[in-house]
């Protein structure tokens, strides 16, 4: 009997479908990114057939079981902080970043470590062949007889591949490169990118091996392929940082395990990646004494704080419309604190260009450096430097009020184990804060009263 094969047009920029091509996706208003795909109504995923064959009953949750030892350590301290204190059995992980960020380097270099811990692992390359592979691991000192290449992008033929080995830990690399013989899309399109994640979802679910899945990333930054494909897994992280800096930033988006506002902090060295574990000594250890427009703020990434130097320009420019440009930082929120100064402090700044970076290629996106904005701004255009000792916390709202920060106590802490003797904070901070020897701490109600303490 002939199956029953339909013709269906997917958007390759956001999954979009529809019967009939179109030029504009309605969607994701992105043009020319419909793509023909064609699969029979009858056919079902090879693995869903094998492994759904028989229901399970709910059970009560207090009477599931969990093993003593549930999370895996891949022997990357920074690593096992991003992921929540370790692997997960049955996890799927996410991984996306710009390329040559390096995602297969960080990847190799667990699968190491954990080999080197007696655990079997399994690398699954689709872009690189076995050669390659050793070369690269070489060059990593990264070898080792439990570390399992291949190089594969038929989906059949890795699942059997892990029935048969049955690793430890699974990589995939990449998501995009891997083809399933049920649909007649090319690899990296949007049906074969879903279907390959959700057959490795349910590879995981029902083994019980934690899986890495590498991703590309679009023009825009985001990983390619559908959204419903980061709703399936269970953790996505992002590798940041510019290829021309040296530090490798490692974010979590999601993380149905741990945190999602934890950071690891890389170096990318000839032998790879290593670990920096005081970034705030890192991100500091450049920076100039007794100079206008610079100030060090504190931001919490996660439970960790980290130290960073804010870095303002105010420059005089003869357009009607003066530039602002942000690097590190949200714009509209620069540009907000920008209007606050000219209200409440008399500054014109409408006649100035205003460049904001911070410091060693991080960003940061929370209100408490607020009031580190508005001092490294008010630092160049008053041409005045702040004292190399002094750090700068809190939230400023529109009518110029300093307000409280969360983690004020964890935040001064670091604050004195990097040195500083002299910090800035919200009065209302202040009020509630434990007492800390060897620094003085200045709490000031808006932005006036924290200029006069700088200035």
């Amino acid at each position: 009997m002939k199956k029953n094969i339909k013709t269906i047009f997917t958007c390759q920029a956001c999954g979009y479908q529809t019967p009939k091509w179109m030029g504009k996706c309605p969607d994701c208003d992105q043009w020319q990114t419909f793509v023909e795909e064609s699969r029979s109504s009858e056919s079902v995923p090879g693995l869903i057939r094998q492994r759904s064959g028989k229901s399970r009953d709910p059970v009560p949750i207090d009477s599931v079981e969990l093993d003593s030892e549930h999370r895996m350590r891949t022997g990357i301290s920074e690593f096992d902080r991003v992921l929540g204190g370790g692997l997960v059995t049955g996890s799927l992980v996410l991984i996306g970043g710009d390329p040559g960020i390096g995602k297969s380097t960080l990847m190799l270099q667990a699968l190491y470590s954990m080999a080197s811990q007696g655990h079997k692992v399994l690398y699954v390359s689709g872009e690189e062949s076995v050669k390659q592979i050793k070369i690269r691991s070489e060059r990593l000192s990264a070898v080792s007889p439990g570390l399992l290449v291949v190089s594969e992008i038929a989906l059949d033929a890795i699942i059997a591949m892990v029935d048969k080995v049955q690793p430890d830990v699974l990589v995939i690399d990449s998501i995009q490169t891997m083809y399933n013989g049920d649909l007649s899309s090319a690899p990296g399109s949007v049906s074969q990118v879903r279907e390959s994640t959700m057959q490795l979802m349910i590879l995981a679910k029902q083994t019980g091996v934690p899986t890495f899945l590498v991703g590309h990333v679009t023009k825009d930054g985001a990983i390619a392929g559908p959204r419903v494909m980061e709703h399936m897994v269970d953790t996505v992280l992002y590798f940041e940082g510019d290829r021309n800096h040296v530090f490798r930033i490692l974010r979590a988006v999601k993380n149905r395990f741990g945190s999602t506002n934890e950071i690891g902090v890389f170096e990318m060295k000839e032998r790879g990646l290593e670990e920096v574990t005081n970034p705030s000594a890192v991100f500091l250890s450049e920076r100039p004494e007794n100079t206008p427009g610079s100030v060090v703020t504190a931001s919490m990434e996660g439970t960790r704080p980290i130290l960073v130097e804010l870095q303002g320009l105010a420059s005089s420019t003869s357009l009607g419309t003066p530039r602002r440009t942000i690097l590190g930082l949200d714009q509209n929120r620069v540009a907000l604190l920008v209007a606050v100064m000219e209200k409440k402090l008399g500054m014109h700044l409408m006649g100035h260009d205003i460049f904001m970076n911070v410091a060693g290629g991080v960003k940061v996106d929370e209100p408490a450096v607020d009031l580190g904005i508005v001092s490294a701004v008010a630092s160049s255009f008053l041409d005045r430097s702040i004292e190399n000792n002094t750090v700068v916390l809190g939230e400023v709202g529109l009518t110029g009020e300093v307000r409280a920060i969360s983690h004020a106590d964890l935040r001064v802490a670091e604050i004195q184990k990097m040195g500083f003797t002299k910090c800035l904070v919200p009065r209302s901070n202040l009020e509630r804060m434990t007492e800390f020897k060897g620094i003085t701490i200045t709490g000031v109600r808006n932005v006036s009263e924290a200029m006069e303490v700088l200035f």
